[in-house]
């Protein structure tokens, strides 16, 4: 039996770029007790650069969607980063290509533009140690972007539930990679930057989390900051943004999606009154969860 799974899981070399790397296993085990890796979603990038601008000195696995199909490794004996480029679209997809592949107990989500402090692969495991009972764990990750209202900073720790789960995005959230290969939880292909609805692929994967039972808790710690420059998907509040939170609300809770159009729309008028009315939005968010 050993030696079938040791063929199965073989290692080839393969060149790429005129180098030597080791290609990566089909089938990968966890190692070791906490340990951590950054999976990082990202586009046209075209080497590792992006490792040292978000100060990643933990492994890490990049997912880089471009226009080539490409795997690059490094190992500097501190940390392994590994880098799949491939040519497709979707944060959905990335997110899981990135989850398929990971190896560590715990893995901590990013996207691109997280800068991330020097000390935040021992805030992230101490707060695991710290925690038992945590499947998931969100943690500060602060805006630098003046124009974006972050009503979202963590006070204290506390237990994610259905009543505040929705504020939190998946950039900032580390979790027990086991707890999520057990409960079957990917992210949805149909939400996100890339997909056919703009964004929700985060709050689906968290709702989801809490539906199979997973334990997650908001800690205040910080572990580095975001710039949140631009955005692939939002183009303002305009008449898709309302219609894709219909969608994004209805298939959260075929029950409760009305309520939650409200909610929404009430909560977050300051933000768009400028570009569209309080009953408009509600039609639109109206029509998107008749649709779904």
């Amino acid at each position: 039996m050993k030696l079938l799974y040791d063929s199965f899981i073989k290692m080839q070399d393969i060149k790429i770029k005129g180098a030597l790397v080791r290609q990566a296993p089909f089938l990968e085990c966890g190692v070791g007790l906490m340990t951590l890796e950054v999976l990082v979603s990202t586009m046209h990038q075209s080497d590792l650069g992006i490792v040292q601008r978000m100060n990643i000195r933990t492994d890490a696995i990049i997912i880089n969607q471009c226009a080539r199909n490409e795997y690059i490794e490094q190992d500097d004996g501190v940390k392994r980063v590994r880098m799949y480029s491939f040519n497709e679209r979707g944060v959905g997809l990335s997110r899981n290509s990135a989850l398929m592949r990971a190896r560590a107990e715990i893995c901590l989500i990013a996207d691109d533009d997280v800068v991330y402090d020097d000390d935040y692969a021992k805030t992230v495991l101490d707060a695991f140690e710290k925690t038992p009972q945590a499947d998931m764990i969100i943690f500060n990750l602060p805006t630098l972007n003046k124009d974006r209202k972050d009503d979202s900073t963590i006070k204290g720790q506390a237990q994610v539930n259905f009543t505040n789960f929705m504020r939190y995005g998946t950039y900032r959230l580390a979790f027990r990679r086991e707890s999520v290969i057990k409960a079957n939880i990917y992210f949805s292909l149909l939400f996100g930057g890339g997909a056919q609805f703009g964004c929700g692929e985060d709050t689906i994967f968290i709702a989801d989390c809490l539906k199979k039972g997973l334990k997650i808790y908001s800690n205040p710690a910080r572990i580095g900051t975001v710039k949140q420059e631009e955005s692939t998907w939002f183009k303002g509040y305009n008449e898709k943004y309302f219609y894709d939170r219909g969608v994004l609300h209805k298939a959260l809770s075929k029950r409760l999606s009305c309520l939650i159009n409200a909610q929404f729309a009430i909560r977050k008028r300051s933000l768009y009154k400028s570009e569209m009315g309080f009953l408009d939005a509600m039609r639109h968010m109206s029509q998107g969860s008749k649709d779904w």
